[in-house]
């Protein structure tokens, strides 16, 4: 019996049809990927803002001393040791150690001094709390320009201290309002029921913001000790009015402006003392921005 071999071949399936929703669904896709890029795009570029002028510091302080008069950009020669230079120039390793002792130690004092403030401000109920909320505030808004002529009177001729640093430092120990502003607004986003079971096991105001609250107050207190210490290594009018006079009391930012004026045509060496004048703050805030960026978002969560 003869078989047959079937070569017909099979029909071929009928076209999926395209519904609105197979249409509605890669235009959705098509939406969110050009929204993916241009997000992007504009945070690359944000970056590259601020990031190629301290790449063009960097590239400037590594080379000779002819180059930098010119338009290059890259180092021919990678001249590492203007650092060295820079750090064997008269004065400046005294303008590093005036520069740690007045950030470091105004940091210390404004943070032990702003904390009990700010506590007493958000969790103590007394008479007079807003009007001492408000003379806070005020004293945020006045620029020390206003008050900085009775208080040089004050500090120069009445206390003899022209000439150093320590009219910028002995004020710290008596709080920051900015400080204890944000310090209050982060202390109110701990709950009260917190301070009222260590009350309850027997603990005084003292022992419950020791134990309790400044463990949990950590990420404001940080955000507070790095405001303030950023403040104080930039900063140049407070060293300009008092230590001006004195070159062994200038810190980095005023002894900055003395180098510039002696290398003015020297542009590599002033690009690489700028470098190891912004160093450190960079470092502090790489290590610590988790921390500083945490304490700042939980302010003012409550009013």
């Amino acid at each position: 019996m003869t078989h047959l071999l079937d070569t017909t071949a099979p029909a071929p399936s009928p076209a999926p049809v395209r519904g609105p929703r197979t249409g509605a669904a890669r235009t959705a896709r098509r939406k969110a990927l050009l929204h993916w890029i241009a997000v992007h795009s504009l945070g690359i570029a944000a970056a590259l803002f601020f990031v190629l002028p301290f790449v063009f510091v960097v590239l400037t302080s590594l080379m000779s001393d002819q180059q930098a008069l010119t338009r290059d950009l890259v180092p021919d020669t990678w001249e590492w040791g203007n650092y060295e230079r820079v750090f064997n120039t008269p004065g400046f390793l005294t303008w590093w150690r005036n520069t740690l002792l007045y950030a470091g130690l105004g940091t210390v004092l404004t943070v032990v001094s702003s904390i009990p403030v700010a506590y007493a401000l958000a969790k103590f109920r007394f008479r007079g709390r807003k009007l001492s909320l408000m003379l806070v505030i005020s004293m945020m808004m006045l620029p020390p320009q206003v008050v900085i002529i009775p208080m040089y009177l004050f500090w120069a001729k009445q206390m003899d201290l022209s000439g150093t640093l320590w009219p910028l430092i002995i004020p710290m120990a008596f709080g920051d309002a900015f400080s204890i502003f944000l310090l209050r607004q982060f202390l109110l986003t701990i709950p009260n029921e917190y301070l009222d079971a260590a009350k309850v096991d027997g603990c005084g105001e003292f022992r419950t913001l020791v134990k309790v609250v400044l463990p949990m107050a950590r990420p404001g207190i940080a955000a507070i000790a790095l405001f303030q210490f950023f403040a104080a290594w930039n900063d140049y009018f407070g060293p300009q009015i008092y230590a001006s006079e004195n070159p062994a009391a200038w810190t980095l930012s005023y002894g900055l402006e003395s180098f510039k004026g002696a290398h003015h045509t020297d542009w590599n060496l002033t690009m690489a003392a700028t470098v190891l004048v912004m160093a450190p703050v960079i470092a502090v805030f790489f290590f610590a921005q988790k921390a500083f960026v945490e304490g700042v978002t939980l302010t003012g969560v409550k009013g």
